[in-house]
């Protein structure tokens, strides 16, 4: 499937057309736990199971079992302010099953990013028990009001 318009005639002889197609596909991480050897993507609105399993095997050489859609709804929400209603678009998700030697871990790209998160959390906590090791030591000071409690 193409609407992308090429000239019907083009000087020169072998005359040279291209035609690509509109579909795209995007990897997505499914939000339920799936098989090892299930993959989700999120695809075009326009493409049949069959485009999907030809797109897979004739492009990337994937073994394809195979192909399950379905559309998922977007959401709806009504506007506080003025009472009308937007909805985010209608998204079509296809689940491949590939063999069952395959698998397919979805690759963790931020590893690094948790792990910063972590260290930055711990470096908090012993300040927070730094600081309350020093309200403590304060806390009976002569001449300091009680305000010094947590």
């Amino acid at each position: 499937m193409s609407t992308r318009w090429y000239p019907i005639y083009q000087r020169g002889n072998p005359q040279l057309r291209v035609f690509l197609p509109n579909f795209w596909m995007k990897l997505i991480r499914p939000t339920e736990e799936q098989p090892p050897n299930v993959v989700t993507f999120s695809v075009s609105m326009e493409m049949t199971k069959y485009d999907v399993r030809s797109y897979l095997e004739k492009i990337y050489k994937l073994p394809v079992v195979d192909v399950r859609t379905r559309i998922a709804l977007g959401e709806t929400k009504k506007d506080q302010t003025y009472g009308y209603i937007t909805k985010k678009d209608d998204v079509k998700l296809a689940y491949v099953t590939l063999p069952r030697e395959e698998s397919f871990v979805f690759p963790d790209f931020f590893s690094e990013k948790a792990e910063r998160q972590a260290k930055e959390e711990k470096s908090l906590d012993e300040s927070k028990a730094g600081f309350r090791r020093f309200l403590d030591r304060n806390k009976k000071r002569p001449g300091t009001p009680g305000w010094f409690s947590i």
